[in-house]
């Protein structure tokens, strides 16, 4: 059953993904950039790679540090394999998330294990408050099956990994943030509206076809910042020839952001902090 949305948040911005290449020449779409991080707060950013080229990422992600945030991989198609230094490990498979707590800190690598075919997948980073920067450290490796699943009677396919839609209690649950983090395959000609809460940022990002909201299109790679008008109280999606959407929203930290690369924390010294624990061997 379509949710009830009495009036829809706009479109405030639209933004173009930039090409870009990370870890070992990985090359990728950045389509949450650093001059969103304080519109989109929580949410610091969000990679799209895509690619059947094998020298766009073979080489992957080889060991690299994290501290103060989290890191959510999606992959769509393609296998990637996780180690950490806190000893995890998982194999990445098509239609699994990986829920990484960076916390005080650790290193991990992310290397595929294919060597020919589509690798298609997200990485969102999401920000953790001062209170929780220096937790322990925790992964969640969750397959395809153990992602909520549900089609509408329109015909709209909706994967819950975060948050809640549509009477379906996501993958994963974040009380700090309240992420919601949805993949949404809605058919030519489909309509479909999700509450959200007006106090969340909110964002949709567009990976194939197109979408109106509002009456304002979105087009393929591109991300919409919603609107946060308070009598707003959700988001309806329209399309004539069909899409596939992510739609994320999180209620905002409102605290200093100090990002050096792989270390994102509240202040300056913090960071420096950061960058001598992690040169000294005690992550």
């Amino acid at each position: 059953m379509n949710a009830v949305v009495n009036r829809s948040r706009e479109v405030e911005r639209l933004q173009a993904g930039m090409p870009t290449s990370d870890g070992a020449g990985v090359r990728l779409l950045r389509v949450l950039t650093q001059e969103l991080q304080r519109r989109l707060d929580p949410f610091l950013m969000l990679d799209e790679f895509r690619s059947d080229n094998p020298d766009d990422y073979i080489a992957g992600f080889p060991d690299h540090p994290h501290r103060g945030f989290q890191t959510v991989t999606y992959m769509l198609d393609g296998r990637m394999r996780h180690r950490d230094s806190h000893g995890n490990e998982g194999l990445l498979g098509p239609g699994g998330v990986q829920w990484m707590n960076a916390g005080r800190g650790l290193v991990h690598s992310e290397l595929p294990e294919q060597a020919d075919g589509l690798m298609h997948g997200f990485q969102l980073w999401i920000n953790l408050p001062a209170a929780r920067k220096m937790s322990e450290p925790g992964y969640r490796d969750i397959p395809a099956s153990a992602i909520p699943q549900t089609t509408t009677a329109g015909g709209v396919t909706i994967k819950v990994i975060a948050g809640e839609a549509d009477g379906l209690r996501g993958a994963v649950q974040e009380a700090d943030t309240e992420p919601l983090y949805l993949d949404l395959e809605l058919p030519a000609g489909a309509t479909h509206s999700l509450p959200l809460p007006p106090s969340h940022n909110a964002f949709v990002y567009v990976y194939a076809g197109e979408v109106t909201i509002g009456g304002r299109t979105v087009g393929e790679q591109r991300l919409a910042v919603l609107g946060n008008d308070p009598a707003a109280d959700g988001v309806t999606l329209s399309t004539v020839s069909g899409a596939r959407v992510l739609v994320l929203a999180g209620r905002p930290l409102g605290e200093p952001i100090a990002q050096w690369g792989p270390f994102v924390m509240n202040s300056r010294g913090e960071v420096e902090q950061a960058i001598d624990d992690f040169r000294n061997g005690r992550f």
